[in-house]
């Protein structure tokens, strides 16, 4: 990936609090919407903020690392200005939130060509196995103050 904090210089990024971690996902998707909702209840410092891949910030943030908003398994995790892609995003997310989610971690046991692979078919699927689900109308204000919508 990028250099930390390369999309500072693109000028198509839109400017953000950028020393926060962020997640950047699908908001039309249930399973991203429990994913969020998740990062919300474990994250009890406040500090990962989500940013939906419809807004222009996490449009921006996709074609700065190269991703597609159309491709159904971008997930990227922004930690410390470094990006996170695929099956690596989600371990990070889990490594930042600690707890139980760090679990996950017991998926670098398999190479990252695999890992990858598996979570790419599994995203692009997400729609048929979980449904759609709208994130940015979950009612709760302080889920709220974590979306990044601009």
């Amino acid at each position: 990936m990028a250099e930390p904090f390369s999309f500072r210089e693109d000028p198509a990024v839109p400017d953000f609090d950028d020393l926060q971690p962020v997640a950047v996902m699908d908001a039309e998707c249930a399973l991203c919407s429990w994913g969020a909702r998740m990062i919300h209840r474990l994250d009890r410092t406040g500090t990962v903020r989500i940013c939906p891949i419809q807004s222009p910030l996490g449009a921006a943030l996709l074609r700065h690392y190269g991703l597609e908003r159309e491709d159904p398994s971008s997930w990227l995790f922004i930690d410390g200005g470094v990006a996170h892609v695929d099956c690596d995003a989600v371990l990070q997310a889990g490594r930042r939130l600690g707890g139980w989610t760090r679990m996950a971690g017991v998926l670098r046991i398999f190479p990252r060509p695999v890992r990858n692979w598996l979570y790419r078919r599994f995203a692009r699927n997400r729609y048929a196995l979980f449904g759609r689900a709208d994130m940015c109308a979950l009612p709760d204000p302080a889920f709220q103050r974590r979306l990044l919508l601009r």
